[in-house]
């Protein structure tokens, strides 16, 4: 029988602009905000966590940046850490939505295996995105073959496309909710959390909350302490104390 866990998450001060990683000195200041949960599957200890990032035209800033930075501050504070690229359809260039121009590191061609696919919220991600079959066939097989699933506001549109929602608790962007249902009425979406951890799936309201799935799973994955540290660079309290926004595990 699955365990379901109401997390309280506060994450009172976000930074896109990270300071300086600072030295792992202090010790966990306390119990973390929700019952601790073993990672689904045994890591590898020989060499860095793959995370990929999939960028298209028209991927929102926040939630490629918010989760990407989390990770890729994993090097200073866990060892091996995590390597974070990102991957476009081509392996060439993209727009966000905002209008930055990003050179990816490669493409669904090239792409090295991953351990942990992340899916950022783009401007297509409920309507054209998803008939675009190279798109869902590549999330699908990536992310079979990943550790871990992650998606961050409308992500879980083209993860519950490509079915790797299925069976899962799940959640999405506030206001696009509804159309969720509608477009996926079988799966468990949850309202009113700023994430959800079913199994290897990971789903994020997104947004500023887009920080708190990525602290939440480098905790996971590395510890408090490691979290901690990654906190102190982006300026994150952490472990957060319990307020109003809750997340949700299920065990």
């Amino acid at each position: 029988m699955r365990r379901l866990f109401v997390l309280a998450i506060g994450l009172a001060a976000l930074s896109g602009c990270a300071a300086p990683p600072a030295p792992d000195t202090a010790d966990a200041a306390g119990a973390s905000a929700w019952p601790r949960v073993a990672p689904s599957a045994e890591l590898p200890r020989d060499r860095a966590l793959r995370v990929g990032f999939l960028v298209i035209d028209g991927v929102y800033n926040t939630e490629l940046t918010a989760p990407y930075d989390v990770f890729q501050h994993t090097v200073f504070h866990a060892e091996p850490g995590m390597e974070v690229f990102t991957v476009s359809p081509d392996g060439g260039t993209v727009t966000t939505f905002e209008g930055l121009v990003l050179d990816a590191h490669f493409g669904f061609a090239d792409a090295p295996p991953i351990d942990v696919l992340v899916v950022p919220s783009a401007e297509h991600n409920m309507d054209s995105d998803l008939e675009n079959e190279e798109l869902i066939a590549w999330v699908r097989e990536a992310g079979e073959r990943a550790l871990y699933v992650t998606s961050l506001c409308d992500g879980a549109f083209v993860l519950a496309r490509a079915g790797l929602l299925d069976g899962r608790a799940v959640t999405t962007f506030p206001s696009d909710q509804d159309r969720f249902a509608e477009m996926f009425p079988d799966l468990d979406l949850r309202r009113g959390v700023s994430f959800v951890h079913d199994g290897k799936a990971l789903t994020s309201g997104g947004g500023a909350r887009s920080f708190d799935v990525a602290m939440y799973l480098a905790d996971l994955l590395y510890g408090e302490k490691a979290a901690q540290g990654i906190g102190r660079g982006l300026l994150i309290p952490w472990p957060p104390a319990p307020g109003a926004i809750p997340a949700l595990v299920v065990e």
